[in-house]
């Protein structure tokens, strides 16, 4: 049943790639395993690839909850501005992965408060990720 007042129907992060575009594709696409969606060409090489990454919800956390975040994850390596978290369903493997695919590790996956595994990484395209494993619902 439809929301009449839910106007909003997709969340998409759009972000420019100023390195090298087929490697960073390659890393997001390939190794971390976001399907393509849809890509377009435009004049002056222009180039977008749509990667699905499945389910979207934007988390807002306040400075003191980024902080309490951080010294869990990666005993207080500080999070950018904004992050990007992606659930899978092996964290120790996935991030075994992506390091191997070119992503700096900042915090190998440990066991959070609220019962995830997570990881962090520095990732192609100047983005600093998150790996998370939700453990409940095994």
């Amino acid at each position: 049943m439809s929301d009449p007042n839910r106007t909003v129907r997709q969340l998409r992060l759009v972000v420019r790639v100023d390195g090298d575009f087929e490697e960073a594709l390659a890393f997001y696409r390939d190794a971390l395993g976001l399907p393509e969606e849809d890509s377009f060409e435009g004049e002056g090489e222009a180039r977008v690839v749509i990667l699905d990454a499945g389910r979207a919800t934007l988390e807002l956390s306040n400075p003191a909850q980024v902080e309490l975040i951080d010294r869990v994850e990666t005993d207080g390596v500080q999070s950018p501005r904004l992050r990007l978290a992606f659930e899978v369903e092996d964290a120790e493997g996935v991030t075994r992965t992506l390091v191997e695919h070119g992503a700096e590790l900042l915090a190998s996956p440990r066991e959070t408060p609220w019962r995830s595994l997570n990881s962090r990484l520095d990732a192609p395209a100047d983005l600093q990720i998150t790996l998370f494993e939700e453990l409940d619902s095994k």
